[in-house]
């Protein structure tokens, strides 16, 4: 057998490995696996007095992290259960959780770093009392104490809900201090410092505000959420030349409620998200496989 045929049998070996609905399974500790219709995640981790926000995966899947707070908005915790022999762990407080708000967590694609957001002190006494972005790295297998995300140009507004991509570039909300005019920004690294964010132009009519973004790692495309009577999930193609196109709104079964906090895996197959009626105030993190809804109709 030549070497091509080598490589070609193991390539398959592999991508059938990873899509195998057992291995799926074992990865996610979940009986069922979601395909085009979106299933509650874990919904028994959520107490009754509280709401679910969020949903992550570290990106070996040996942990997933969640936001709670009360009905009333006013106390947000992060919380983490992990793998043990084959199960979940109880839940616990995450590492960065303080007696303050925090929120909008997630990974660097490699795993070594995290961004979240949080209501703390920042330490400078020009800086409004809102939501800021924070990070923590990991050092020698340890996560170090976080440290405040300065955006020079933002410091006088509610910035939060970060994701960083494989080239350092930090995307997130931000708006006044009174959640008017939010919209999605994004601000380059340059020699670990982050630069001035600018708004980014979305392709969508009437220009509605817009939030709590995802971004590709490789910033190739965007889901967002729009805000009107409902936040509806969208989204929209890099064109290449670092323009957001082909702006779609998600399938009727995954936008029905309304929808935020848009999440997808590690292994790009999974879209997860928040929804549930506004004024019951009762919430599910949902999960659904994503491959159609990332491909430019």
């Amino acid at each position: 057998m030549n070497k091509l045929k080598i490589i070609v049998l193991v390539t398959i070996s592999f991508l059938s490995c990873k899509n195998d609905p057992v291995n799926l399974k074992t990865r996610f500790l979940s009986q069922e696996i979601p395909k085009d219709v979106p299933m509650i995640f874990k919904q028994d981790i959520v107490p009754a007095h509280r709401i679910i926000h969020r949903g992550i995966f570290s990106p070996d899947f040996e942990a997933y992290y969640y936001t709670l707070s009360d009905k009333d908005f006013q106390n947000f915790d992060t919380y983490v259960i992990r793998k043990v022999n084959n199960t979940w762990s109880e839940p616990e407080k995450a590492f960065f959780n303080t007696t303050y708000n925090e929120h909008g967590m997630s990974f660097s694609p490699d795993g070594n770093s995290i961004y979240f957001s949080s209501t703390r002190p920042v330490g400078i006494d020009s800086l409004p009392s809102t939501w800021h972005i924070w990070k923590s790295d990991k050092v020698n297998g340890q996560w170090a104490k976080p440290e405040f995300v300065d955006i020079p140009n933002l410091r006088d507004k509610l910035v939060s809900h970060p994701t960083i991509t494989n080239s350092g570039t930090l995307y997130f909300h931000a708006s006044n201090l009174d959640y008017s005019e939010m919209d999605i920004y994004r601000s380059k690294q340059v020699n670990g410092t982050f630069e001035d964010a600018e708004k980014i132009a979305v392709s969508i009519p009437k220009d509605p505000g817009k939030c709590t973004p995802y971004v590709g790692p490789n910033e190739d495309f965007l889901i967002f959420a729009t805000i009107g009577n409902q936040l509806d999930l969208q989204v929209s193609f890099n064109d290449g030349e670092g323009n957001w196109t082909t702006t779609k709104k998600l399938n009727d079964t995954i936008n029905n409620l309304g929808q935020g906090n848009p999440y997808v895996t590690p292994d790009h197959q999974f879209l997860f998200f928040a929804t549930g009626d506004h004024h019951e105030k009762k919430w599910n993190i949902k999960w659904v496989n994503i491959a159609s809804e990332l491909k430019i109709n």
